[in-house]
């Protein structure tokens, strides 16, 4: 049995494996997306939806190319860069929308920093929740 090397790509991945490593590239992600949302809206005086359309931006690049690499381990292909292209694009409206959505009665309710925590945990939820589906089903499977 021959080690894995970084110019071999590792076949068929478990499950568990890829949910795994989704989860933790989505860790990461979610801390790139939220550390900018916090800053574009409390640093630089941007409003709910802008900040969270830009750090929504950086954090979703974060997560395509960690888990293209890592999580599902795919080469570059045009194709595939299209379709986590179409993907992104409808999980950007899902997660900025539903933030827009959620983020004014919340801030009503809680205030502004249990409106950001909560938001972002459930817009992203959702989003994750649908890229994972889709890249695994779809685009990267193997």
């Amino acid at each position: 049995m021959s080690a894995v090397t970084d110019t071999e790509p590792r076949r068929n991945l478990s499950l568990r494996s890829q949910l795994v490593r989704f989860m933790l590239v989505g860790v990461v992600s979610a801390i790139v997306d939220y550390g900018l949302l916090v800053v574009g809206m409390n640093v630089a005086g941007l409003d709910h939806t802008m900040a969270k359309a830009i750090s929504w931006v950086f954090g979703t690049v974060t997560a395509y190319v960690l888990n293209s690499r890592w999580t599902f381990d795919s080469g570059g292909s045009r194709t595939k860069f299209a379709a986590v292209a179409i993907l992104y694009a409808t999980t950007f409206a899902v997660q900025v929308g539903t933030f827009a959505l959620i983020y004014p009665p919340l801030h009503a309710t809680f205030g502004v920093d249990a409106a950001q925590i909560v938001g972002f945990v459930i817009a992203q939820g959702l989003a994750t929740t649908i890229n994972f589906v889709i890249q695994r089903t779809l685009i990267f499977r193997s």
